[in-house]
């Protein structure tokens, strides 16, 4: 019995060693060496080197002197990022839509953008279509007491062309560039 159990308790203990501690520490130094900002969470900082957020995920701005995000299913909470998963055809999503919809609505500018008023599959995409943050320039611009033509140059600064999919704008990245002015 013993010759059975003294070499399996030994292979438990090595590939204990290797797959839980070795082969950890090896990725982790190698992640830091090659990507250290991905590897670090791709944090934010302020020009005082604060942490102000990631730029892979969404933050709630509120106040009519800021760019909102998409709406967050999970509250902008990271430990609960996911979907709604309420379907098309349910009744509460309607009714959230509608009811987002007459909150953001500006008279005379059109229909809200979709992307205001729906979640992204995670609940925590950073991004927005330009159009969507357009839609909120005059509101913004009103807020601050600015132009909107200095506000729509901000934003085209911020475009971003993914390899694959539409342009977006980061607004975190956004509002962080709209504090510095």
């Amino acid at each position: 019995m013993s010759s059975t159990i003294r070499p399996a308790i030994s292979l438990l203990v090595l590939m204990t060693l290797i797959t839980g501690v070795a082969y950890p520490l090896v990725v982790t130094g190698v992640a830091q060496v090659a990507f250290p900002d991905q590897a670090n969470g791709s944090l934010v900082r302020d020009a005082e080197g604060k942490v102000r957020g990631s730029s892979l995920i969404a933050q709630q701005f509120s106040g009519d002197r800021w760019f909102h995000s998409r709406p967050s299913a999970g509250a902008f909470a990271t430990v609960s990022s996911s979907a709604s998963n309420l379907g098309p055809s349910n009744p509460a999503l309607a009714t959230r839509v509608f009811e987002d919809a007459g909150k953001i609505q500006v008279p005379g500018q059109g229909p809200v953008p979709l992307a205001l008023l729906t979640t992204s599959g995670s609940g925590l995409d950073p991004h927005l279509p330009p159009q969507a943050i357009a839609y909120q320039l005059a509101r913004v611009a009103a807020a601050r007491q600015l132009p909107v033509s200095t506000l729509e140059r901000l934003m085209d600064e911020h475009i971003e062309q993914p390899l694959v999919g539409p342009p977006v704008v980061n607004v975190l990245a956004l509002n962080m560039a709209l504090e510095k002015l």
